[in-house]
């Protein structure tokens, strides 16, 4: 991870180039209400996120640098530990730092930005602290239920619990080894995770995170991106009482589009706080 951050400023510019330079298909956002926008004009929202808090390099200058130049969600790590946070593969072993002073400075810095806090990929108690720690709520971009299947990368109960009092949202990865020990993985091996969480949290805190751009093995019936309408069909089918179609919009994006909006408020309260003890400090200086 050497020289990370010089190479995100990079990667990100290049992002926003491409998006702008394909703008037929896409449509860049950079909050909530451009994600209605880009389904109102036929398009594909595309969000900019930065997978990895190493790429900040534990510096909170760059981490605004980055929102500035529109990322919006961030993993506190990737596939090994920063300085302030453990990843997901010290579960197997013991932690090492779970979250630091720094790293809730981390979590809190995001909140005030407006950036989204992405626990996919950290460790369990770094996960529980994270989300004791942040005003706004979290997400997990791509990550299952641990319940249903005990990998690292899933997402035990205890924070399932913690996700719904925060009003986060976990969107469940795809990728056949996070999901299973079957040798072939389906679509009924997806729905499981999804109905996991939907059930013990509710359809209001659940979501679809693929993981398509990540991975080289996914279950059979979900190849690729044009699959995803048989899922929504095969949840349906199988229990079309709780998989109404209001619950299967939230499902889809509509919990996604709430933790946005979300977290853009709490950047407001930050603002509105800063404001009011402006206007309170030009008061006792005018007296």
């Amino acid at each position: 991870y050497n020289g990370a951050a010089s190479n995100y400023n990079i990667d990100e510019y290049v992002l926003l180039r491409i998006i702008l330079t394909i703008k037929i298909i896409f449509f860049y956002f950079s909050y909530y209400s451009g994600i209605m926008d880009a389904f109102d004009n036929g398009k594909i929202g595309s969000l900019i996120g930065v997978e990895g808090g190493h790429s900040m390099d534990s510096r909170l200058g760059i981490l605004r640098m980055f929102y500035d130049m529109g990322v919006r969600y961030m993993t506190l790590t990737h596939s090994c530990n920063t300085p302030w946070a453990d990843n997901s593969y010290v579960d197997d072993n013991v932690p090492i730092l779970n979250l630091t002073d720094y790293g809730e400075m981390v979590v809190k810095e995001m909140n005030r930005l407006g950036m989204l806090v992405d626990l996919s990929h950290v460790s369990h108690a770094v996960m529980n602290r994270a989300i004791e720690v942040s005003r706004a709520p979290v997400i997990f971009s791509h990550s299952s239920a641990y319940s249903v299947f005990r990998h690292n990368r899933n997402v035990p109960d205890d924070t399932l619990d913690l996700v719904k009092e925060n009003e986060g949202v976990v969107m469940v990865n795809f990728y056949s080894g996070f999901i299973t020990n079957s040798p072939e993985a389906s679509i009924a091996d997806v729905a499981a995770h999804i109905n996991h969480i939907a059930r013990r949290i509710g359809p209001d805190y659940v979501g679809i995170g693929g993981d398509y751009d990540g991975v080289d093995e996914m279950p059979t019936g979900l190849e690729d991106v044009s699959k995803y309408p048989d899922l929504i069909d095969y949840l349906q089918n199988e229990d079309p009482e709780f998989w109404t179609d209001d619950n299967l919009k939230k499902l889809a994006g509509l919990n996604l589009i709430r933790v946005f909006k979300k977290a853009e408020l709490v950047t407001m309260q930050f603002v509105g706080f800063i404001m009011s003890n402006m206007l309170l400090h030009s008061i006792f200086v005018s007296f």
